[in-house]
C-alpha cells in the first residue's frame, strides 16, 4: 500500500488527530475526548439523525453510548442522533434511507445489500473466507479494500466511513445441527447471499429475514432454526426460550460462514461533503475507535452469556472437521459465481483470494479452485 493513508491523506495530515478519537472506560461510562473545535459557541450544530441495525442487547447499547459522544466531542459542530433498528426505516429499507435522505447515516450490518449491490457480499464474511478481524483488516488497509468499497458506496450516493467489527454468528435450533447433514429440509434463517446459497446447497430450506423478527419465526414455527449474532444479543432477544440446540463450527472457529459479521457507517455524500475536511478525518479515525470498543463490548458480554445458556440447559454443538471440507466444496464455486456477478465484487475477491492463497493463512491451494475462473 503506498503511504498515503485510508482516508487518501498524507499521514501528516491526520497526525494530530490520533489521540482525539480515543476513549477510555470509567465507571461504565466512556471518557470523551477534547473538544474538536475551539470555539464552541459560534458552531451551529449538524445533526445526523443514525439508525443502526442492533434492535437490543449490548450492541444496540453500545452504539447509543458512542452516538451520544459525538457532540461533547466535536464541541458541538456536529451531533448524532441515533434509532434503534426500524425505528426511522425497516431493517433492508436503510441503504435507501439514507441515499434519499430520510436518514444521514447509518450503522449496518453489510452483508444485508448484497441483494441489491452484489459486490457487498465480500465485505463481510462469508462461508468459509478470511476467518479474523485482523485478515479482514488485512484486506481493508493493505489490500486496498477500503478504498474500493469507498468506490462502490459512491455509485450509491453513499460514502463508506469505515468497517465495524462485530463478532461471530451462531445458529440456534429446535433439533441439534451435529454434522453437514443435519441442515438437509432445515427452515433456516440466514441473511442471504453467498450464505443463503451454501446452506440451500446443503440442503436447507432458507429465509431471509429482520434480526427483529427471528424470534417470532421461531415462536411460531415458521422456521427451525436461525442464524443471528452471538451469544449475548441472542440471549437478550430470548432464543433460549423458543430454542433447544445451538450449532458452531469447530473449535476455534466459532462460525463457518459469518465469523466476522462485520458492520459499517455509512453517509449519505450530500451530509459528508457538507462537513468540513477536518471532520471527515475525525470521523474516519472515530469509527475506527467505535470499532474497537464495539468489538470489545460484544466480546465481553458474549463470553459473559455463555453460562446462562448452559444454566438454562441449551446444548452445544460443533461441527467437525469433515462437515468443514464438505461445506468448503460446496463454497468455493459459490465464491467464484458472486465474484462475477459485477466487476466491482471480482476485484474485492480477488483481493481477498491473494489472502487466502498466501502462505501466511493458507486456507485455499492452487488444487481447490483449479476448475475456477475470475472474470476481472
Amino acid at each position: 500500500m503506498s503511504r498515503m493513508d485510508r482516508t487518501g491523506e498524507a499521514p501528516g495530515r491526520r497526525r494530530f488527530l490520533k489521540t482525539m478519537g480515543t476513549v477510555a472506560v470509567a465507571g461504565g461510562a466512556a471518557a470523551v475526548s477534547a473538544p474538536f473545535i475551539s470555539n464552541p459557541a459560534k458552531a451551529q450544530t449538524a445533526v445526523w439523525k443514525v439508525q443502526t441495525s442492533w434492535p437490543a442487547g449490548v450492541g444496540l447499547a453500545t452504539f447509543k453510548d458512542w452516538a451520544n459522544s459525538i457532540k461533547e466531542k466535536t464541541g458541538g459542530e456536529l451531533e448524532f442522533r441515533p434509532f434503534a433498528a426500524k425505528e426511522v426505516v425497516g431493517d433492508f429499507e436503510l441503504l435507501d434511507g439514507v441515499r434519499n435522505g430520510v436518514l444521514e447515516a447509518m450503522n449496518s450490518f453489510t452483508l444485508y445489500w448484497a441483494g441489491k449491490l452484489p459486490a457487498t457480499a465480500f465485505l463481510s464474511s462469508y462461508t468459509l473466507g478470511l476467518r479474523y478481524p485482523h485478515e479482514w483488516d488485512v484486506f481493508f488497509y493493505s489490500k486496498d479494500g477500503l478504498r474500493m468499497a469507498r468506490e462502490i458506496f459512491a455509485k450509491q450516493g453513499l460514502y463508506y466511513v469505515g468497517r465495524i467489527h462485530h463478532g461471530p454468528n451462531i445458529i440456534h435450533s429446535k433439533t441439534p445441527i451435529r454434522s453437514i447433514d443435519d441442515f438437509r429440509d432445515l427452515k433456516l434463517r440466514v441473511p442471504g447471499g453467498m450464505i443463503a446459497e451454501t446452506f440451500a446447497a446443503a440442503g436447507a430450506k432458507t429465509t431471509l429475514l429482520p434480526g427483529g423478527e427471528v424470534f417470532s419465526a421461531l415462536e411460531k414455527g415458521t422456521i427451525d432454526a436461525a442464524d443471528y449474532t452471538g451469544p449475548a444479543v441472542n440471549w437478550d432477544l430470548g432464543f433460549q426460550q423458543v430454542t433447544k440446540f445451538i450449532s458452531m463450527g469447530p473449535r476455534g472457529l466459532e462460525s463457518i460462514y459469518q465469523p466476522v459479521d462485520l458492520m459499517d457507517f455509512v453517509v449519505n455524500m450530500n451530509n459528508w461533503n457538507a462537513v468540513s475536511p477536518k471532520m471527515q478525518r475525525f470521523l474516519v479515525d472515530e469509527v475506527e475507535v467505535y470499532s474497537a470498543l464495539h468489538h470489545a463490548a460484544v466480546q465481553k458480554a458474549d463470553m459473559e452469556a455463555w453460562p446462562k445458556f448452559q444454566q438454562a440447559g441449551i446444548e452445544v454443538n460443533r461441527l467437525g472437521e469433515e462437515d468443514i471440507e464438505r461445506f468448503t466444496d460446496i463454497a468455493v464455486p459459490i465464491w467464484f459465481k458472486w465474484a462475477n456477478k459485477d466487476k466491482d465484487a471480482a476485484r474485492l475477491f480477488q483481493a481477498q483470494l491473494d489472502i487466502m492463497l498466501s502462505p501466511s493463512f493458507g486456507y485455499v491451494t492452487q488444487d481447490m479452485i483449479k476448475d475456477q475462473k475470475l472474470e476481472l
